[in-house]
């Protein structure tokens, strides 16, 4: 396997402009996330890294936040809140809570699942195709709970991915793909740092670093990485980032102030990244 990998994970619209930033931050100071020799990206990660990838920059990414763009008008109601968490808490097991989201999702009265390729396709701004880079994409079997990690050798296209690892349990419906449905890529992990598994250098991007459920949080699959010898960078929002956040992260209202905390931490960070993410292809 290549030597780096960038993992982006899942964090909605808000957790999405957060990742924005801290990719335009580290960039604005000399760090270039796109030299990682593979991307993996889940839910909101896999919109925004296939677009990095595609050759967008990440001022760019950054800049359409602070000006409104990109937006998704993801409605959460208090019962589809407590429909989502009900599943996810009812089993001590990680396996079997997220088949039990998976059936949530399944049985949930929710629209067709052109909506969600109708709300998705805008937020690739263009970009229809797999990039030549390497991107992994992940998402959930929504009756069998397997993550899988798809690519441009998978035989769906990048829309039907992205789509697929977006789709929030009993907020959107599963998506259909290669004759099986599927819910959001962070349904088990919100990042899924795991996939960086065999790279020596990890720089990922977690906007929601834990879980809902009994499913490993982000700093611990970043352990088990340096465990086995990787040198892991892992970026999670702190306090000022948090704060500018809020807790809803579907406000449409906190995108440009969860951006411009990503930027900031980011900038303070960018020293502390390791060398390779500087260095001359």
């Amino acid at each position: 396997m290549g030597s780096s990998a960038l993992v982006l994970g899942g964090g909605g619209p808000v957790g999405g402009a957060w990742m924005t930033g801290v990719l335009a931050g580290l960039s604005d100071a000399g760090v270039d996330p796109a030299r990682a020799d593979v991307v993996i990206g889940t839910s909101a990660g896999a919109i925004f890294g296939s677009r990095l990838l595609a050759g967008e920059p990440a001022r760019e990414l950054y800049a359409r936040q602070l000006a409104g763009a990109d937006k998704v008008d993801l409605r959460v109601g208090l019962g589809q809140t407590v429909r989502f968490l009900w599943a996810a808490l009812g089993s001590r097991d990680p396996r079997r809570s997220v088949q039990r989201l998976g059936r949530a999702a399944l049985n949930a009265r929710t629209g067709p699942e052109s909506d969600v390729f109708d709300a998705l396709r805008p937020l690739l701004h263009g970009v229809a195709d797999w990039p030549g880079h390497a991107l992994r994409i992940t998402a959930v079997d929504a009756l069998s709970g397997q993550l899988t990690a798809f690519d441009a050798d998978s035989d769906v296209t990048l829309l039907e991915a992205v789509a697929a690892s977006c789709a929030v349990p009993v907020i959107w419906p599963p998506v259909t793909m290669a004759g099986r449905r599927w819910i959001d890529g962070g349904s088990r992990a919100t990042a899924n740092l795991h996939l960086a598994r065999g790279h020596h250098h990890v720089l990922a991007v977690a906007p929601i670093p834990t879980a809902v459920g009994p499913h490993p949080g982000a700093v611990r699959q970043a352990a088990a990485l340096a465990a086995v010898g990787a040198r892991v960078t892992l970026v999670t929002p702190d306090r000022a980032a948090r704060r500018a956040m809020g807790r809803d992260m579907t406000s449409d209202a906190r995108r440009p102030a969860a951006a411009r905390a990503g930027h900031a931490q980011a900038t303070a960070l960018a020293a502390t990244v390791h060398e390779i993410w500087r260095a001359e292809r």
